[in-house]
C-alpha cells in the first residue's frame, strides 16, 4: 500500500503543475516512451517529448479541477473538469503505470449537456453541482 501512497502523490502532483502551468514537473510522471490516446479524436501521441510538445501547443487558457482519484497499483483513473478559456469539459484520465511512471494515459472528454425534462424527477444534483436544465 506505501506503493499505491507514493502513485498517488504522484498523479495529485501532476494535476497541481498541470494548472500551475509548471511543463517539467507536470511531465515528470511519464515514462521516456510513454503514450497518449484520445480515443474521440484518434489521436496516439508517443513519447513524453511528443506529449509535451503537443501540450504545449495548446492555444487556451487551461485550468484543471479534480473531482476524484481512485486505483490501484498499475492502474489509476482521475475525474477532472478541465476548463478552456471559460469552458468546462469533463475529462476521464486512465493512466497505466510502469513502475512509478505513467507508460500509457488516455483521456477522454465530453462537454456537459442539459437534463432531458423527461427524468427530472428522477434526478438530484451531485454534491456541489446544479442540474443543467433543458
Amino acid at each position: 500500500m506505501e506503493s499505491d501512497s507514493r502513485t498517488r502523490a504522484a498523479i495529485e502532483a501532476h494535476w497541481r503543475a498541470s494548472e500551475a502551468g509548471e511543463t517539467d514537473a507536470e511531465h515528470a510522471i511519464y515514462a521516456e516512451d510513454a503514450i497518449l490516446d484520445h480515443p474521440q479524436s484518434g489521436e496516439r501521441f508517443r513519447g513524453r517529448a511528443t506529449i509535451v510538445a503537443q501540450r504545449g501547443g495548446h492555444p487556451a487558457d487551461r485550468h484543471f479541477t479534480v473531482l476524484r482519484i481512485t486505483g490501484s497499483r498499475d492502474m489509476w483513473v482521475s475525474e477532472c473538469i478541465i476548463t478552456y478559456d471559460g469552458v468546462p469539459t469533463h475529462s476521464v484520465s486512465i493512466m497505466e503505470f510502469a513502475g512509478e511512471q505513467v507508460s500509457h494515459e488516455t483521456q477522454y472528454f465530453a462537454d456537459p449537456f442539459p437534463s432531458p425534462a423527461w427524468r427530472a424527477a428522477l434526478a438530484e444534483p451531485m454534491p456541489g453541482q446544479e442540474i443543467i436544465r433543458a
